[in-house]
């Protein structure tokens, strides 16, 4: 497996291209604005795009969505209906995929929205909104934020220390990072 990172500059939000090297298959994850290079490392790498998982349902992270399937005819995954109507596997709870010949684990860890998802594959968990390096995703209530970081706790925190943290914006962090410096769960 080989992640690709890809910045939104309108929303300062991050994809993910996520590509089984061996099968010459890949994933989006929050496909927010596509840009030339995003098509650009699925076509120069001859890689076909099976699936589209969208952590919540807030447009710098599912924008994208339209100009794909012009081009491409991948299966969209996400907590809410309205992502792209018809089209939209919802999925809540929690469970498995396999797309892409990967295993993927989602979760719904609801809080800052409340259809937000995360993915897992591997020792590699894509957050969207829920926690980035330092701090967690905003809320609407005291009581959401309580609900966000017993969530993350028990959901996100109880994975292993060297476990790779994807936020939806912002850098890379790790469990083993958040659990000692984030400020909004300590």
């Amino acid at each position: 497996m080989k992640i690709y990172f890809h910045i939104n500059t309108g929303g300062f939000s991050n994809t993910y291209l996520v590509a089984n090297e061996l099968t010459k298959e890949a994933i989006i994850i929050d496909p927010g604005k596509i840009s030339e290079e995003l098509i650009n490392q699925l076509e120069e790498n001859e890689f076909t795009l099976t699936a589209l998982l969208i952590t919540h349902n807030h447009g710098t992270h599912s924008s994208g969505i339209k100009t794909l399937m012009k081009i491409y005819s991948p299966e969209i995954y996400g907590a809410d209906y309205e992502i792209a109507g018809r089209k939209t596997n919802v999925i809540t709870g929690e469970g498995y995929l396999r797309l892409a010949n990967l295993n993927i684990k989602y979760t719904t860890l609801p809080g800052h929205t409340s259809d937000s998802m995360i993915y897992q594959i591997g020792n590699a968990i894509f957050t969207g909104d829920t926690i980035s390096a330092g701090k967690i995703g905003s809320t609407n209530s005291s009581y959401s934020k309580h609900i966000l970081r017993r969530n993350i706790d028990e959901k996100i925190f109880s994975q292993q220390e060297n476990t790779v943290l994807f936020p939806g914006h912002g850098p890379p962090t790790s469990i083993a990072a958040e659990t000692k410096f984030n400020m909004d769960m300590n």
